[in-house]
């Protein structure tokens, strides 16, 4: 018996088969084979197409299923997707447009006219961040700048919503979802119509909510007929990417911590108590959990993380593999020997008050620096951003004296993960997981299959721990400290 996950990411869809008695997977596929294109007709827009992901997604299936997996012994669903994204659809659940995804900001200036508009102090009081470029705002750039395809519209849906649309044939979101748009009223624990009303949107245009973990509805028959999937499968798991990366890490309790550095990157903690950063750098969302007692999630993302060395790599250094990468940046010293790279160039980050900064060189020698310095000043900047927003996250109250981390993306370079060992320090564990997986996992335990989140999570495996560098610590903060002058004037 199997539980199906599903990660629809920006830049592919993963599916994986979870064996739910044995807590392993045992297949996987991914879709397209190459990056998944995105739309920027504009700086600073970001679109796709949501019915590629579905197309991606049932290419991964017919996969699996062509590899010989039985998809008829799929007894439950999770799907984990692109957080912020929004899907608007006509009566017919047709995508009106193209989707805005997570990294479009074209929505920032509304986000901060709202912020002022319905009150800094509300915002922050019951909805612990400001409007910002999230869902809702993106919505109200298509009501007035799209009037014609805004009258189209019957529901709006995140990425998520859109896959469980098409798996079930019913249209519901979840109230994880909701705080993920900053539609979701912390302190009145209920959906944020205000926000909404001072767009001008109606009640009208949100889907129904249904359980983040739980059963959300059931497959269709023609569901059966199109994947095998059997018809009245129960969905019973949908989370926003970065929620999931920290349930799939069985990170579920206060004072626990994931991080993830793929496209962009992201330390997400958990919290019980409901307290906003002032200046809404990091931001606070419902967390996935079976926990009877609320859970928050506080989210610090990064933009220009994983996409800087990708993009370092397509263009600079294209004679190379990420290992070898890897291998030469590790031939630099620790500080890069005064190199510095600002990794801020994938539109406005968060946790720079929603500036759109550039990705910038700083202090080349050209006599002194080489391949090797430059590289590692990359994977340095990277790491030096997630320690720019820990720092944030600490007047939290939160402390990673412990970080869990999927053995991919970035994680894989053993520079990275020992520079940010050293620059938190905190040890770093690694686990074999992955979105796809907690999604399933997720699924069983939200099916009643697991009975318990002990249960779900007994099999998962921790692959490396990763304990701070001594001799790293004193070259890093130097660096780190002329870094954080670098960004902080380039933001003035």
């Amino acid at each position: 018996m199997y539980s199906l996950g599903i990660d629809v990411g920006s830049s592919s869809v993963k599916v994986a088969l979870l064996d739910i008695a044995g807590g392993k997977c045992v297949c996987s596929s991914t879709n397209p084979k190459s990056e998944a294109p995105i739309k920027a007709v504009r700086k600073g827009w970001a679109e796709q197409d949501p019915q590629s992901w579905w197309k991606y997604m049932c290419d991964g299936i017919r996969e699996m299923a062509a590899a010989g997996f039985d998809m008829g012994q799929v007894a439950s669903i999770g799907i984990s997707y692109q957080m912020h994204g929004l899907v608007a659809v006509d009566k017919d659940v047709h995508p009106v447009r193209d989707a805005i995804i997570w990294c479009d900001s074209r929505a920032v200036q509304l986000g901060e006219e709202a912020l002022k508009g319905i009150g800094y102090e509300r915002c922050m009081e019951h909805l612990l961040n400001s409007p910002g470029n999230f869902t809702a705002s993106k919505l109200a750039w298509v009501k007035e700048n799209e009037p014609d395809i805004y009258a189209k519209i019957w529901k709006f849906m995140l990425p998520g919503d859109y896959i469980a649309y098409r798996l079930t044939g019913e249209v519901t979101t979840t109230a994880t979802g909701l705080s993920e748009g900053i539609m979701w009223d912390f302190a009145e624990n209920r959906r944020a119509d205000f926000v909404t009303d001072y767009y001008g949107i109606g009640p009208d245009k949100f889907a129904d909510i249904a359980p983040a973990l739980g059963v959300q509805a059931h497959t269709t028959a023609a569901i059966q007929r199109e994947l095998g999937i059997p018809a009245g499968t129960p969905v019973s798991y949908r989370a926003g990417d970065q929620p999931n990366n920290a349930f799939s890490l069985n990170v579920l309790n206060p004072g626990e911590i994931a991080a993830t550095a793929g496209t962009s990157g992201v330390v997400y903690g958990v919290t019980d108590v409901p307290k906003a950063d002032p200046q809404s750098r990091v931001n606070t969302f419902l967390h996935v959990t079976p926990s009877p007692e609320p859970r928050l999630g506080v989210l610090l993302c990064i933009n220009g993380t994983g996409i800087m060395n990708a993009w370092a790599r397509r263009n600079m250094f294209p004679d190379l593999s990420y290992a070898q990468m890897n291998e030469l940046a590790a031939s630099a010293p620790a500080g890069s020997d005064g190199l510095l790279v600002l990794p801020f160039g994938n539109g406005a980050e968060r946790v720079l008050s929603n500036t759109s900064s550039h990705a910038r060189l700083v202090g080349i020698d050209l006599v002194r620096h080489g391949r090797g310095h430059i590289l590692r000043a990359i994977q340095e900047g990277i790491a030096f951003s997630f320690r720019y927003g820990i720092d944030i996250m600490k007047n939290l109250g939160l402390k990673p004296d412990v970080i869990r981390a999927g053995k991919a993306n970035m994680f894989l370079s053993p520079l990275f993960r020992s520079t940010l060992a050293s620059l938190c320090d905190s040890r770093i564990e690694l686990f074999d997981t992955d979105g796809s997986l907690g999604a399933a996992r997720g699924a069983a335990l939200g099916a009643g299959i697991y009975k318990s989140a002990p249960e779900a999570f007994s099999s998962l495996t921790r692959l490396d721990v990763i304990e701070p560098e001594a001799a790293w610590k004193q070259p890093l903060e130097d660096a780190y400290a002329r870094w954080k002058y670098e960004v902080e004037e380039s933001i003035k």
